[in-house]
């Protein structure tokens, strides 16, 4: 009897101790699975943020001798430079000091960047410094250009700035802005177009705002010049004229500080043009390829950017510009102006249209003498339609002519419709539009009936108005598309 109670005691310690193993191999696996499930959960979330995130803004690159004036980087007028990387050191020469002649400059340069620009006209001098950290202690220093040997003058202070910021951090700037407060209950409420202009107004405001930048000149402004006691943010802009040279010192104080952006502009009153591309097929403004160019000042670049959603640009009156918009699948847009026409128009919304087979491009603003001669007062106009299809070789299409007609003389009609297109073909082919490309056609009868009932339905309507001629896509090839 002995020994079967040991015998069945030892069975019973071998087979609890078995079990015990398979419950914690058991709950070892459970854990092990939850944890590559919580491990994979993670990596998908991970992934999903990186995804859905908002692509970063690359930052340009600070030149390592870029803290030196003789090395200053040349900035386009109207034009943002940057974000940039953070200015490193003082280069290898300390170009400005303070001393007790001149204390109203920075003690010596910390970590500082150059940049240099010729003034394209007269106006007042803008500077917008947009710091990318607002903990940064930013200074700015302003130097007219002078001679040859102007970066040694600087060092002895033979050279005297023309503008100087040495403004401190605005602690305001680090705020937290604060919630906008609830209308009162007896508040007067605001129709829909009510509500839309107080809503263009403070994004106007807004975007003013944001174009002084955190720190820098503006036209304004008060104060000639902000020292270290001082926490505002802008200095008086100066009087400035066409073709002189300026370089500006930007130091930061902070040795592990950021980097910034930077833009230069001329304040005249000039018109500040929202300029958008419209697509009348999708009703809906398309992002371009956008490029303007300034001709009183040497076809200078104003605005040059690869995918030009829309936005307000500056246009001098009286100049001359043109702007030259693409995008894949669409005919691209050549067009001169003079900023004048802004005197009467609030904004510039071209239309783009598509290179698909069935677009018309309708023409009534070009000249005919003796019916169907083409006078040169047309020349003007056609071109931009000659560099839309120089441009694009790939498009086939008919001119087709078009004449006022009441259906007295059909055949007539017929005749000069068709000579009208010709002498337009003629004209393209001349400026370089492939004549293989071009086919052309006269008004049917039937055209002619229309016409002529919707003449009987006119009254006192100028000749100019009405269509001379037609163009029709006809036919693409889509692989040579640009």
């Amino acid at each position: 009897m002995k020994r079967f109670l040991i015998a069945l005691l030892a069975c019973t310690l071998i087979f609890g101790y078995s079990d015990v193993q398979a419950q914690s191999k058991t709950k070892s696996s459970a854990k092990t699975s939850k944890s590559a499930k919580d491990k994979k959960s993670k990596k998908n979330k991970k992934g999903k943020k990186n995804k859905d995130a908002a692509p970063e803004i690359p930052l340009v690159q600070l030149p390592y001798n870029s803290n030196d004036c003789l090395f200053a980087i040349p900035l386009s007028v109207d034009r943002t430079f940057g974000p940039t990387t953070a200015p490193q050191g003082a280069g290898r020469v300390m170009e400005v000091m303070a001393d007790k002649r001149h204390p109203n400059l920075p003690e010596f340069e910390h970590n500082s960047v150059w940049y240099k620009f010729t003034v394209p006209y007269n106006g007042k001098l803008d500077i917008a410094v947009t710091q990318q950290n607002l903990a940064d202690d930013y200074d700015m220093v302003v130097y007219k250009y002078t001679d040859a040997y102007f970066s040694n003058h600087i060092q002895c202070n033979k050279v005297l700035p023309v503008a100087v910021n040495l403004s401190s951090v605005d602690s305001s700037l680090l705020a937290k802005p604060k919630k906008p407060k609830a209308a009162a209950p007896d508040a007067p409420k605001l129709d829909a177009k009510a509500k839309a202009e107080a809503a263009r107004q403070a994004r106007m405001a807004m975007e003013k705002e944001a174009a002084k930048g955190t720190i820098g000149m503006y036209h304004d402004a008060t104060d000639i010049l902000l020292t270290k006691a001082s926490n505002k943010r802008h200095i008086r802009s100066i009087d400035v004229r066409k073709g002189e040279v300026y370089y500006i010192m930007l130091d930061n104080n902070n040795p592990k500080g950021s980097g910034h952006s930077i833009k230069v502009s001329i304040f005249v009153e000039a018109f500040e043009v929202p300029v958008s591309f419209y697509d009348p097929k999708i009703r809906k403004n398309v992002d371009v390829n956008l490029t303007i160019l300034e001709k009183n000042t040497n076809n200078r670049v104003i605005v040059h950017n690869e995918n030009f959603r829309g936005g307000r640009v500056k246009f001098v009156p009286g100049f001359n510009y043109t702007l030259y918009a693409k995008r894949n699948g669409y005919f691209s847009i050549f067009y001169d102006f003079n900023a004048d026409r802004f005197k009467e128009d609030t904004l510039l919304r071209m239309k783009l249209y598509r290179a698909e087979r069935g677009t018309v491009y309708p023409i009534s603003d070009i000249y005919f003498g003796n019916e169907y001669e083409l006078l040169p007062a047309s020349d003007s106009n056609l071109m931009n339609y000659v560099q839309m299809f120089k441009n694009h070789p790939d498009v086939a299409f008919t001119i087709k002519g078009w004449v006022q007609t009441y259906g007295i003389d059909p055949e007539h009609d017929q005749l000069v419709s068709l000579e009208r297109a010709k002498a337009v073909k003629e004209f393209f082919v001349k400026n370089g539009v492939p004549e293989a490309n071009i086919k052309t056609s006269g008004m049917t009868p039937t055209d002619i009936k229309r016409a002529a009932t919707a003449a009987f339905d006119t009254k006192k309507k100028d000749d100019n108005e009405f269509v001379k001629v037609q163009l029709i896509i006809t036919g693409i090839n889509p692989k040579e598309n640009p």
